[in-house]
């Protein structure tokens, strides 16, 4: 039997997303150490496990161009003829890293792959504006973007699921790059998600350098679900928080 719609998380940003047989990787962090310049002493990732790059893929979706969405090392796994779909940025690190069928897609676009039709939106700005995607097909529809960005025209229309961080992260003097505490009510206003999956801080990443002593957190999952928990009181369909386990498929569709 076709999985319907269903998401497998990697930690990170690192999703697989299935549309019946429709297989999408989004944002793969698969294996090595996570760096952004000048160096590893300013920041680093690492994982608590590599992981097998998923079988039969049809698509990688791409939302940013920098390193923790477009990870070197996890795409020098891929198939380079895999086709891609990415924002602006990825798109050409995407070319620059040798695959051959690159489609960049700028806000408001749209693509096809089948049946499954990608709606780009407008981002985070980090800072030229990156992507987020509305993805819908006959399994399901789902939206994601991975800082909690939320583009003013995205159509206002339910889907089954939504992947967005649930916490704010900032800097001092730069303030918040990621917004998932501040995003999450309007998301579910906006889309009425049947389930919200928490991602981009998860899966037990581990996190060195100068740039993470200086690093602010506000929210957690638990008082995202605490939200959701009072916002279900009395609700007809009431959303479900996901804290994914990385590796575990979690079923989306057909939950509304």
């Amino acid at each position: 039997m076709p999985p319907g719609l269903q998401a497998t998380y990697f930690g990170a940003n690192g999703w697989l997303l299935e549309f019946d047989r429709v297989r999408v990787l989004v944002d793969p962090w698969l294996t090595g150490a996570l760096e952004f310049p000048p160096g590893p002493w300013l920041f680093r990732g690492t994982l608590p496990q590599e992981w097998p790059v998923p079988a039969a893929l049809d698509l990688l979706l791409l939302t940013q161009g920098l390193p923790d969405h477009c990870h070197p090392a996890s795409l020098a796994l891929l198939d380079p003829d895999l086709p891609v779909v990415g924002s602006l940025a990825a798109g050409q690190r995407a070319r620059q890293l040798g695959f051959r069928h690159v489609t960049a897609l700028r806000p408001g676009e749209r693509h096809r792959l089948g049946a499954l039709e990608i709606l780009a939106t407008a981002g985070a700005p980090v800072p030229q504006v990156e992507n987020g995607y509305r993805l819908a097909h006959p399994a399901g529809r789902l939206y994601l973007e991975p800082h909690g960005f939320l583009d003013p025209d995205l159509p206002a229309e339910p889907v089954d699921a939504v992947i967005t961080p649930v916490v704010d992260l900032g800097l001092p003097l730069a303030g918040a790059f990621v917004r998932g505490r501040q995003v999450l009510p309007h998301l579910l206003e906006r889309l009425s998600p049947a389930t919200v999956l928490a991602s981009t801080t998860g899966g037990d990443v581990r996190f060195d350098g100068l740039l993470t002593r200086a690093l602010w957190q506000r929210g957690s999952s638990s008082e995202a679900a605490a939200m959701l928990e009072a916002l279900a009181a009395g609700a007809a369909n009431p959303t479900r928080l996901i804290d994914p386990v990385p590796g575990t498929p979690y079923p989306l569709s057909g939950l509304a």
